[in-house]
């Protein structure tokens, strides 16, 4: 259960039980941890069954969890949730053509947003301000334009064979480019590669050494603005990224929608 659907699915709890509830909500997350799993699970089993108006049922799984916690304390970290932001149109997988792929970024003020779109429907989202670390000028774009690559790649295990990715900047293909053929070194001007708290690796780090390693897999140029559907698609949900860092609107439905309506465009073009 996501955070925004735990936190409305809360709010319908009937008052006593909404009280008992509130201080676990921190359990609900995924985590390494097996006590707070379970702890977790039975909250949201808690709260499966009072939608179903079973409330005795609820608070029974709420004292369940409750005496969990006390034996197990505070909770762990969270583990990062590898698929957040990201999602599918379903309609698409069974596409019998190549795999083609287009990522984004946007920037605007201190909010920016990175998204890709897949030709098999596969497409992720993401926003974030300005870090301080982060570089200024146009290494900030490149950066921003190499993570939307990075958040596409690291959605595979291993790429789909033969993916062709599409960017609309050239210093970003370049920098790709140069990293395919082993210049894994390179960063941009004024990046820093201090060591992050929240992973091993500084993302250009990551991106040059998996690149570097996937020689089945080919960057390519579009032109931005120009009507191509997964490069329109792929500027839209990172425009729509960037706009959820500092408006509250429920991007989902958003996103799906015009993922599907652009990837119709894209497939309704192809050579039968």
């Amino acid at each position: 259960m996501r955070p925004d659907e735990f936190l409305r699915a809360l709010n319908l709890l009937p008052a006593p039980l909404h009280v008992r509830a509130l201080p676990l909500r921190r359990y609900v997350h995924r985590t390494t941890c097996a006590d707070c799993q379970r702890i977790g699970d039975a909250v949201t089993l808690a709260i499966t069954a009072a939608k179903y108006d079973e409330l005795d049922s609820a608070g029974e799984l709420l004292g369940t969890a409750e005496r969990l916690t006390t034996a197990h304390g505070s909770a762990c970290r969270p583990q990062p949730d590898q698929e957040r932001g990201r999602g599918r149109v379903g309609r698409w997988a069974a596409a019998s053509v190549p795999v083609v792929a287009a990522t984004d970024a946007s920037w605007k003020g201190r909010a920016g947003g990175i998204a890709y779109v897949v030709s098999d429907g596969h497409y992720g989202l993401q926003g974030r301000g300005t870090g301080r670390l982060d570089p200024t000028g146009a290494s900030r774009v490149l950066i921003n334009e190499l993570r939307a690559a990075d958040f596409l790649l690291s959605a595979y295990e291993e790429a789909p064979a033969g993916m062709t990715v599409l960017l609309d900047s050239m210093v970003a293909l370049r920098w790709l480019r140069r990293s395919q053929a082993g210049e894994v070194s390179a960063m941009p001007a004024g990046y820093s590669l201090r060591q992050r708290r929240w992973a091993d690796r500084p993302t250009p780090v990551r991106l040059a050494e998996t690149v570097s390693h996937w020689s089945d897999l080919s960057f390519e140029h579009v032109k931005g603005h120009s009507g191509h559907a997964l490069n329109e698609a792929a500027d839209g949900l990172s425009h729509m990224a960037r706009r959820r860092v500092e408006e509250t609107f429920d991007v989902r439905p958003r996103a799906h929608a015009l993922v599907d309506a652009f990837l119709h465009d894209w497939h309704a073009a192809l050579p039968h």
